[in-house]
């Protein structure tokens, strides 16, 4: 053979089967490495390697029989060569000789280094590819599908079948990881809104409504003179009315209407004839569904109601926004922090304090599936309202009572995250 041909054309042919071996080889990890959503993007904005590429991974048992076809055909006849040159020029003995070499050159420079550059750029390699084996597919699709007739029947031996491998949906969980890990593609701020929209359906109108005992109202029962400074004074644009309780409530009232009247026509039967009918909703509703009533029926507060009637509590679409885009606005009016800095690693926390809203503000992780404040959390966890100076631990984070009494926790002191896991202490 080696009179027939000269070495240096053997050489050549030798070189171009490796090229081809680490093409196939490259090409198929590049293929199989695409991120089937930034493909369908591509495919979608017009890119047509993209576009070619998901035509082909459609079906990956025969763009994988083409792959395999090229693959095997380049690396017997590689082989083949190998031996026959190492024949001519040494015998038996540069035969073994000649085999070990090429399995090495094969595996480094023809599968292992190929595979790792496409699996560290797929897309720099399938796409060109995708336009090299869609039409070699087309051409070669009757041996192709031989190929693949014969391994998908072996493959429904097990229960497999090739269309398994189509692309599916991403469920929420899944889609709050591709949030998560997108780095600086997606802004931190813009990674928290999604996070908020996704958690939506995890969190219900009672764990960010404002309780009953902290509603503002105008109760009609008072003397209008009070009604009027609490007008005034209000930092809300809309106020519950009700007379005696908020459990009697009557209405809501929006501020603005009361822009056009004048103090001396200001009464209760004026202030009646402005009211909304109050709108009712029931404890556990999730926010993801009552931020669709909200829009459907044009409004932005709602009642909440527990099973027997009772109101427990407001709330806003204000408040449902907030999950999403954390506060507005911090106003100086409402009064101090929840949670104010007492040293250099305590926090001060009033026992009224929202679970939730400390956990996001200082970002923190108290449970959320059960008391809705730092003073319902500490009471389940020693079924009792604690003395001053009682310590404990909870979740990692070390608890001491600075001030209750007979009815509920005032404040306490919080040390993030000690080493107990937990423990009870009373001075």
């Amino acid at each position: 053979m080696g009179d027939d041909i000269p070495p240096g054309t053997l050489i050549g042919v030798l070189f171009l089967l490796l090229f081809l071996s680490a093409f196939f080889s490259g090409s198929e990890t590049a293929l199989m490495s695409l991120n089937r959503y930034r493909l369908r993007h591509k495919a979608r904005q017009g890119h047509r390697g993209a576009r070619l590429a998901e035509q082909l991974l459609k079906r990956p048992d025969r763009i994988l029989g083409l792959i395999l076809l090229g693959n095997n055909l380049v690396n017997i006849l590689a082989a083949s060569m190998v031996a026959l040159i190492a024949m001519d020029y040494g015998g038996q003995p540069a035969v073994a000789l000649a085999s070990l070499i090429m399995t090495l050159v094969i595996l480094i420079f023809a599968e292992t280094a190929p595979k790792t550059w496409a699996a560290l750029h797929p897309e720099r390699l399938a796409y060109p590819a995708a336009l090299i084996y869609y039409p070699l597919l087309k051409i070669s699709y009757p041996l192709i599908w031989l190929i693949n007739a014969c391994s998908n029947a072996v493959l429904h031996l097990f229960g497999v079948r090739p269309g398994d491998g189509e692309l599916q949906s991403l469920t929420r969980d899944e889609f709050r990881i591709v949030v998560h890990e997108a780095g600086n593609r997606i802004s931190s701020r813009y990674q928290q809104m999604l996070i908020g929209i996704l958690d939506l359906e995890k969190v219900t109108v009672d764990d960010v409504m404002v309780p009953r005992n902290e509603i503002i109202g105008i109760d009609l029962d008072d003397d209008i003179s009070d009604i009027e400074l609490m007008i005034v004074n209000s930092q809300h644009t809309r106020l519950p009315v009700f007379r005696d309780s908020v459990d009697n409530i009557v209405g809501v009232l929006h501020l603005r209407r009361l822009a056009n009247m004048t103090r001396q026509f200001l009464d209760k039967v004026q202030l009646e004839k402005l009211l909304d009918e109050p709108y009712f909703v029931p404890e556990g509703t999730p926010l993801s569904t009552q931020l669709v009533q909200f829009q459907r029926r044009r409004l932005r507060i709602a009642m909440v109601v527990d099973e027997y009637g009772d109101i427990q509590g407001i709330v806003t679409l204000e408040d449902i926004l907030e999950e999403i885009v954390g506060e507005f606005t911090t106003d100086p009016a409402e009064g101090d922090d929840d949670a104010v800095r007492d040293g250099t690693d305590t926090w001060l926390v009033n026992g009224a304090a929202n679970i939730r809203e400390l956990n996001r503000a200082q970002n923190w992780d108290f449970p959320t599936d059960g008391p809705k404040t730092i003073n319902g959390l500490i009471v389940e966890q020693l079924e009792n309202i604690p003395k001053a100076s009682t310590r404990l631990v909870i979740d990692s984070y070390q608890i001491e009572i600075i001030e209750s009494d007979n009815t509920r926790i005032h404040s306490v002191r919080i040390r993030p995250k000690v080493a107990e896991s937990a423990a009870i202490e009373d001075d």
